[in-house]
């Protein structure tokens, strides 16, 4: 229904981002520049949520990820430091 304004009190659907893997089916965990955008600063890996990449890319990135750790091309999570301790 519209109001006196014209505007329409319906739901607003969400801006659709652009997938940053594209239709890609294939991650390369040599790839560490296009991993890093998919790991925080502590190095987790990142969710489909924030990411907006499709479940079988998140899949593909996390082996990748993790492959890449093993080969030491990327860190593994940092637990944060404690606080009040010298």
């Amino acid at each position: 229904m519209t109001s006196a304004s014209g505007r329409s009190r319906g739901r607003r659907t969400p801006a659709r981002f652009a997938n940053p893997l594209g239709d890609a089916d294939y991650v390369d965990y040599k790839d560490t520049d296009l991993l890093r955008r998919f790991i925080s600063d502590r190095g987790k890996i990142r969710s489909r949520r924030v990411t907006r990449v499709t479940a079988r890319q998140q899949r593909l990135l996390a082996r990748a990820i993790k492959n890449a750790r093993e080969m030491a091309l990327l860190p593994y999570p940092s637990a944060p430091l404690p606080r009040g301790r010298s």
